[in-house]
Protein backbone atom coordinates (compact mmCIF):
# COMPACT_ATOMS: atom_id res chain seq x y z
CA UNK A 1 0.00 0.00 0.00
CA UNK A 2 1.51 3.00 -1.05
CA UNK A 3 1.34 6.51 0.89
CA UNK A 4 -1.16 7.98 -0.55
CA UNK A 5 -3.39 4.97 -0.21
CA UNK A 6 -2.75 5.01 3.45
CA UNK A 7 -3.78 8.31 4.07
CA UNK A 8 -6.92 7.70 1.93
CA UNK A 9 -7.84 4.94 4.01
CA UNK A 10 -7.28 6.58 7.18
CA UNK A 11 -9.41 9.71 5.93
CA UNK A 12 -11.93 7.12 5.24
CA UNK A 13 -11.45 6.04 8.45
CA UNK A 14 -12.01 8.84 10.37
CA UNK A 15 -14.66 10.08 8.32
CA UNK A 16 -16.74 7.09 8.98
CA UNK A 17 -15.92 7.54 12.38
CA UNK A 18 -16.72 11.33 12.70
CA UNK A 19 -20.21 9.84 10.83
CA UNK A 20 -21.04 7.28 13.39
CA UNK A 21 -20.51 9.87 16.07
CA UNK A 22 -22.70 12.37 14.62
CA UNK A 23 -25.71 9.89 14.09
CA UNK A 24 -25.46 8.64 17.56
CA UNK A 25 -24.99 12.05 19.11
CA UNK A 26 -28.49 13.23 17.41
CA UNK A 27 -31.47 12.47 18.59
CA UNK A 28 -33.51 10.09 16.91
CA UNK A 29 -36.62 11.76 15.94
CA UNK A 30 -40.09 10.17 14.07
CA UNK A 31 -43.35 11.34 13.49
CA UNK A 32 -46.01 10.32 15.77
CA UNK A 33 -43.04 9.03 17.79
CA UNK A 34 -44.75 6.23 20.47
CA UNK A 35 -42.49 6.26 22.75
CA UNK A 36 -43.91 9.69 24.23
CA UNK A 37 -47.69 8.91 23.60
CA UNK A 38 -50.03 8.12 26.62
CA UNK A 39 -47.46 10.01 29.30
CA UNK A 40 -48.76 13.02 31.20
CA UNK A 41 -47.63 16.20 29.98
CA UNK A 42 -44.84 17.87 32.04
CA UNK A 43 -46.53 21.51 33.65
CA UNK A 44 -44.22 24.46 33.59
CA UNK A 45 -44.89 28.38 33.83
CA UNK A 46 -44.05 30.71 31.45
CA UNK A 47 -45.10 34.96 31.92
CA UNK A 48 -48.38 36.01 29.62
CA UNK A 49 -49.10 39.39 29.98
CA UNK A 50 -47.47 39.80 33.39
CA UNK A 51 -49.08 36.65 34.81
CA UNK A 52 -48.15 33.13 35.34
CA UNK A 53 -49.70 30.85 32.48
CA UNK A 54 -49.13 27.19 33.76
CA UNK A 55 -50.03 24.33 31.27
CA UNK A 56 -52.15 22.84 33.81
CA UNK A 57 -54.69 25.95 33.47
CA UNK A 58 -55.59 24.38 30.14
CA UNK A 59 -56.58 21.16 31.72
CA UNK A 60 -60.65 20.12 29.79
CA UNK A 61 -59.00 21.41 26.52
CA UNK A 62 -57.00 19.58 23.74
CA UNK A 63 -53.81 21.28 23.80
CA UNK A 64 -51.43 21.86 20.68
CA UNK A 65 -47.92 22.72 22.62
CA UNK A 66 -45.83 24.38 19.61
CA UNK A 67 -42.38 25.11 19.83
CA UNK A 68 -40.83 27.38 17.58
CA UNK A 69 -38.61 31.02 16.58
CA UNK A 70 -39.02 33.52 14.51
CA UNK A 71 -35.69 32.76 12.71
CA UNK A 72 -36.32 29.22 12.04
CA UNK A 73 -38.12 28.98 7.99
CA UNK A 74 -40.36 25.25 8.74
CA UNK A 75 -41.71 27.60 11.91
CA UNK A 76 -42.57 29.78 9.69
CA UNK A 77 -43.96 28.17 7.07
CA UNK A 78 -46.09 26.10 9.48
CA UNK A 79 -47.31 29.42 11.51
CA UNK A 80 -50.71 30.35 8.87
CA UNK A 81 -52.01 26.95 9.20
CA UNK A 82 -51.38 26.92 13.05
CA UNK A 83 -53.66 29.98 13.44
CA UNK A 84 -56.31 28.81 10.40
CA UNK A 85 -56.60 25.35 12.56
CA UNK A 86 -56.94 27.06 16.14
CA UNK A 87 -59.65 29.81 14.48
CA UNK A 88 -61.22 26.30 12.85
CA UNK A 89 -60.79 24.24 16.21
CA UNK A 90 -61.22 26.81 19.21
CA UNK A 91 -64.75 26.05 19.57
CA UNK A 92 -64.27 22.37 19.32
CA UNK A 93 -62.37 22.74 22.57
CA UNK A 94 -58.90 23.18 20.74
CA UNK A 95 -56.32 26.11 21.73
CA UNK A 96 -53.00 26.36 20.12
CA UNK A 97 -50.04 26.92 23.31
CA UNK A 98 -46.87 28.36 21.55
CA UNK A 99 -43.80 28.43 22.82
CA UNK A 100 -41.08 30.70 21.34
CA UNK A 101 -37.38 30.29 22.56
CA UNK A 102 -36.94 33.95 20.88
CA UNK A 103 -33.97 35.87 22.39
CA UNK A 104 -34.60 38.73 20.64
CA UNK A 105 -37.86 40.28 22.22
CA UNK A 106 -38.59 42.52 19.68
CA UNK A 107 -38.12 39.79 16.87
CA UNK A 108 -40.66 37.91 18.44
CA UNK A 109 -43.79 40.66 18.34
CA UNK A 110 -42.70 41.21 14.75
CA UNK A 111 -43.10 37.52 13.65
CA UNK A 112 -46.52 37.80 15.63
CA UNK A 113 -47.96 40.91 14.12
CA UNK A 114 -46.52 39.54 10.40
CA UNK A 115 -48.35 36.67 10.51
CA UNK A 116 -51.36 38.59 12.38
CA UNK A 117 -50.63 35.38 15.55
CA UNK A 118 -53.74 35.34 17.73
CA UNK A 119 -53.02 31.97 19.66
CA UNK A 120 -51.34 32.06 23.01
CA UNK A 121 -47.89 32.69 22.74
CA UNK A 122 -45.52 33.14 25.13
CA UNK A 123 -41.76 33.58 24.84
CA UNK A 124 -39.45 31.10 27.26
CA UNK A 125 -35.54 32.66 25.74
CA UNK A 126 -34.05 30.39 28.29
CA UNK A 127 -35.55 26.99 26.77
CA UNK A 128 -35.96 25.40 29.77
CA UNK A 129 -39.41 24.78 28.47
CA UNK A 130 -38.42 22.85 25.28
CA UNK A 131 -35.86 20.85 27.32
CA UNK A 132 -38.77 19.37 29.48
CA UNK A 133 -39.90 17.88 26.32
CA UNK A 134 -36.75 16.76 25.72
CA UNK A 135 -37.35 19.02 22.36
CA UNK A 136 -33.81 19.81 20.33
CA UNK A 137 -35.19 20.45 16.76
CA UNK A 138 -37.78 23.36 16.07
CA UNK A 139 -40.97 23.38 15.39
CA UNK A 140 -41.76 20.43 17.46
CA UNK A 141 -45.43 19.73 18.18
CA UNK A 142 -47.33 17.77 21.03
CA UNK A 143 -50.66 16.99 21.10
CA UNK A 144 -51.88 16.75 24.37
CA UNK A 145 -55.69 15.46 25.14
CA UNK A 146 -58.73 16.47 27.31
CA UNK A 147 -56.53 15.10 30.43
CA UNK A 148 -52.92 16.12 30.16
CA UNK A 149 -51.68 13.04 28.31
CA UNK A 150 -49.57 13.42 25.39
CA UNK A 151 -51.50 11.76 22.51
CA UNK A 152 -49.26 12.50 19.26
CA UNK A 153 -45.84 14.72 18.69
CA UNK A 154 -44.95 15.94 15.23
CA UNK A 155 -41.46 17.22 14.12
CA UNK A 156 -41.07 20.07 11.72
CA UNK A 157 -43.37 21.59 9.57
CA UNK A 158 -47.15 20.98 9.70
CA UNK A 159 -49.82 21.81 7.89
CA UNK A 160 -52.33 21.73 10.23
CA UNK A 161 -55.53 22.03 8.26
CA UNK A 162 -55.30 18.71 6.64
CA UNK A 163 -58.12 16.07 6.87
CA UNK A 164 -56.42 13.71 8.82
CA UNK A 165 -55.10 15.85 11.41
CA UNK A 166 -58.38 17.65 11.66
CA UNK A 167 -59.91 14.24 12.45
CA UNK A 168 -57.63 13.53 14.96
CA UNK A 169 -57.94 16.91 16.82
CA UNK A 170 -61.54 16.36 16.58
CA UNK A 171 -61.40 13.56 17.77
CA UNK A 172 -59.62 13.17 21.36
Amino acid sequence: MGMSTRRLATWGVLAAGIGLIVIFAMPSYRQGEASITGTPAKDFALELSGKPIHLSDLRGKIVVLDFWASWCPPCIQETPSLVQMQARLKDKGVVVLGVSEDADEDAYHRFLQRFSVNMVTVRDPSAKTKGLYGTVLIPETFIIDRKGVVRRKFVSAVDWNTPEIMDFLTKL
